[in-house]
């Protein structure tokens, strides 16, 4: 693994260059005392947020909108730089690459944005309540070529750890920076990496790895889905903050448009068909039918990962449900 360095002072002023270029994008606390991204401008440049995890939105806002005219001419876009991204975003491009650069079925919209895009992880020297990537294999620090670089902040200096070519490029020629080639400089990071690594295996250690998650939503009962979705009002945050979840709906417009819409699936009338037959109808079953996907189907199908371990879900969850419990309870 290649490590480049340069001084904060130097590296903030590279970014604010970058603005005139790109649409830069990175983690910033608001009000609330939470992070999310935000556009970056000169005046916010020294507060992005580094180290910690982990933006409210997940990464896949940037490559799938909410809502978009897929029948419009190619994508008029600067090219975007997004920094901060914790690992279990990055990974999570496992999946959403498989569905949308498939070659039969390509979403040329989709690979434009990830061709446009430069992707800067974040090492995380902490834990949110919820987070559980190492119980489903990954670690929480970038080391995946999904990304181009990860960074460290320590003191008054950026290290950048290189994941891709284009990273590599990027930490040479963008920003000038210098190669690590004394080790003592980065052998905190080791050091942190083996205490959050600790951490979360030490509070996660009911949780079942991915696929014995499988094997117990294949085999829960009914009694364990009223139980567990009972307090669901359908509202989708569950989905709208998960890195993973593409469900979309393709909406034809007057003008020969069609408008590709982000979909939940436990919105009541998902599976809703014209003839009013309706077999996600009752709550239980869509709730059923969102942790099948994840842990039974996709894994059937994909290669990659369809749960990060990011934990948003639980967070965002009005009626405060917490999947983890279902699958520690439901596995004694």
């Amino acid at each position: 693994m290649k490590y480049y360095f340069l001084k904060k002072e130097k590296w903030d002023r590279a970014l604010d260059n970058l603005l005139a270029d790109y649409r830069i994008y990175a983690p910033l606390y608001n009000e609330f005392g939470h992070q999310d991204y935000e556009p970056l401008t000169s005046d916010l440049v020294s507060a992005i947020v580094y180290n910690k995890p982990k933006p409210v939105s997940p990464l896949k806002i940037f490559f799938l909108p909410v809502k978009e005219n897929v029948t419009t001419e190619d994508l008029d876009e600067k090219p975007a730089i997004i920094i901060g991204v914790p690992a279990c975003d990055i990974e999570a491009l496992g999946i959403l690459d498989e569905i949308y650069l498939d070659e039969s079925y390509e979403d040329r919209f989709y690979r434009m944005r990830r061709e446009n895009t430069i992707i800067i992880g974040s090492d995380c020297f902490d834990i949110n309540e919820h987070c559980h990537c190492t119980s489903y294999g990954i670690n929480p620090w970038p080391s995946s070529s999904k990304g181009d670089l990860s960074v460290t902040i320590n003191n008054d200096l950026v290290i950048l750890r290189v994941l891709s070519d284009r990273g590599n490029k990027f930490a040479t020629e963008t920003v000038s920076a210098e190669v690590v080639s004394d080790l003592s400089m980065i052998s905190f990071i080791d050091v942190r990496h083996r205490e959050i690594e600790s951490l979360l295996s030490r509070v996660n250690k009911e949780l079942p790895d991915y696929k014995k998650t499988g094997e117990i939503v294949k085999q829960a009962t009914k009694a364990v889905w009223m139980k567990y979705s009972s307090t669901c009002v359908s509202c989708g945050a569950c989905t709208t903050v998960c890195p993973t979840c593409t469900c979309f709906l393709l909406i034809d417009k007057p003008g020969f448009h069609k408008v590709k819409q982000m979909d939940a699936c436990q919105y009541p009338g998902f599976e809703k068909t014209a003839g009013g037959e309706d077999p996600l109808k009752e709550l239980q079953n869509r709730f059923r039918n969102r942790h099948m996907c994840k842990y039974v189907w996709k894994p059937e199908k994909f290669k990659n990962l369809a749960c990060t371990g990011c934990g948003r879900c639980i967070e965002a969850c009005i009626g405060k449900i917490n999947k983890n419990k279902l699958f520690i309870e439901t596995a004694k």
